[in-house]
């Protein structure tokens, strides 16, 4: 496995200039693709996203993750300072194995996220575009005097698909996910037998691959799959992302605790309440699977039981097989056994929930430590 590049030895100005020389040939190419959507410079889609979506989960394709950013973070300290910050153990991290943290507020709200891997010298995070740079910032503030330095590395990118699809790209690192199983320390609501599986990975490559790998497909000679393909797996999979947080989420509501939280580690901000709601309690919320009569609803878009407002869909997608499907935070006392309605741009949807994490939700109930389970079919 690939270690770090040495830091480059010319100026700033110098190398924020070739960084962004490289960002622009990159988006040039991906624009050069047939079909090519982009928003922002991000690959959407390449003309049919549910197509993409089986091109995708088969292993025939993979998606430049414009959406997501990288961080490193080097340093002789730089495992147990994360481990100190984080809810996930990671001193003992060993060089190629993958996880994920969460950093909370002191009271266990969700803040930041991001996966991990190390390679023995170094420490790759893999952000959402969104939460990086406030992430790099609250790291920044939290160094002291340890030996670390994190870093953005906008001259790195990532490019998702199946683990064997992403193994075959000349990566510095291949971060695989762990959802779904339990990781060790973790603690799944969701039965093993009903959940769907995973086979996802994310490969952290120069940004200058993005652009050959455009090159290829323009040429016909290499299948490319959007952020929406990518996304609409994801809900598939009922896999939370930070984008499904509010300034009230606790790791149990989303399920999150099977990959993020280590139940038996240190200290760290927000574990007391982690602690409290786990052994003693039930989170206030709980996410549900819901899968929706003809329309794809927005994010934000209200869910009701009969006239009363129990909670909001936090992702949604169009899934190649599935349909119109979309992840809801409710409230712990909504009915499990009831239809919902969803208040949608074009009227009311009627919705099937999926329990994911049960109300009782709690030490009392859940699958730990379970095996992964196989790629969805």
């Amino acid at each position: 496995m690939a270690s770090a590049p040495p830091p480059p030895t010319a100026g700033a100005s110098e190398v924020t200039g070739r960084v962004e020389t490289a960002t622009t040939d990159v988006v040039a190419a991906l624009a050069a693709v047939p079909g090519a959507v982009l928003e922002d410079g991000v690959l959407t889609h390449v003309g049919n996203p549910l197509a993409e979506q089986r091109a995708l989960a088969s292993g025939a394709a993979l998606a430049p993750l414009g959406d997501r950013r990288v961080l490193t973070v080097t340093g002789e300290d730089r495992l147990s300072w994360l481990d100190s910050l984080s809810s996930q153990a990671l001193t003992r991290l060993a060089p190629g194995d993958s996880t994920e943290l969460l950093i909370l507020d002191p009271q266990g709200h969700v803040e930041h996220a991001a996966g991990v891997i190390d390679d023995g010298e170094t420490t790759w995070l893999i952000s959402d575009v969104a939460d990086a740079d406030d992430l790099l910032a609250w790291l920044g503030k939290m160094r002291f005097r340890l030996r670390v330095d994190p870093r953005m590395r906008d001259d790195l990118a990532v490019v998702g698909g199946t683990e064997d699809a992403v193994a075959a790209l000349a990566a510095h690192v291949v971060w695989r996910d762990p959802w779904p199983g339990v990781s060790a320390g973790g603690w799944g609501y969701a039965d093993a037998d009903d959940h769907p599986g995973r086979d996802w990975a994310e490969a952290i490559v120069p940004l200058e691959r993005i652009a050959e790998l455009a090159a290829a497909a323009a040429r016909g000679e290499r299948e490319l799959a959007g952020g929406l393909a990518a996304d609409a797996l994801r809900v598939a999979a009922w896999r939370p992302r930070i984008t499904d947080i509010d300034d009230r989420t606790l790791p149990h509501e989303l399920d999150w605790m099977r990959t993020a939280v280590h139940l038996d580690k240190g200290c760290y901000r927000g574990q007391e309440t982690v602690a409290k709601v786990h052994n003693l309690g039930h989170p206030p919320r709980r996410i549900v699977a819901l899968h929706l009569d003809g329309v794809v609803p927005a994010r934000g878009d209200e869910v009701r039981a009969g006239d009363n407002v129990v909670g909001v869909v936090t992702s949604a997608a169009l899934h190649y097989e599935d349909g119109p499907i979309a992840l809801a935070v409710i409230r712990r006392s909504a009915a499990v056994d009831g239809d919902l309605v969803v208040d949608t741009a074009e009227g009311p949807v009627a919705a099937a929930q999926h329990v994911i994490v049960p109300p009782e939700a709690g030490a009392t109930a859940g699958v730990p430590r379970i095996r992964r389970l196989g790629r969805r079919t």
